[in-house]
């Protein structure tokens, strides 16, 4: 009976690896992204991902304010390329956001 348990946590450790190995690699390739980035556009953005099945299903990418030295058709392109580059594959989705803050006083409410 030990020798089985020890066998089943074997492989369940062994079948543990793969996930955190894409969690790590993830998470590696996020912060590149985020260097690439900062570089391109002089602000550094957070960049989230999410993994299904071994697919990068969606790449967020959240600047904390509004990118005004670049169009949005070229940040956009900078992104992807980035997302690309670095994810070493492309994801069915890929999402930009910016962090507008606090609404200016006597604004429409």
């Amino acid at each position: 009976m030990p020798r089985i348990a020890a066998y089943l946590l074997l492989a369940i450790s062994l079948a543990a690896c793969g996930v955190a190995d894409t969690l790590v690699d993830g998470f590696k390739h996020a912060r590149a992204v985020e260097d690439d980035l900062a570089t391109a556009t002089g602000i550094k953005p957070q960049v989230g991902f999410n993994w299904s099945n071994g697919r990068l299903v969606a790449v967020t990418v959240n600047f904390p304010k509004l990118v005004e030295a670049k169009p949005l058709g070229e940040l956009a392109e900078a992104v992807r390329r980035s997302i690309a580059a670095q994810f070493q594959q492309a994801p069915e989705h890929i999402v930009v956001a910016f962090t507008l803050g606090e609404a200016p006083t006597g604004a429409a409410q």
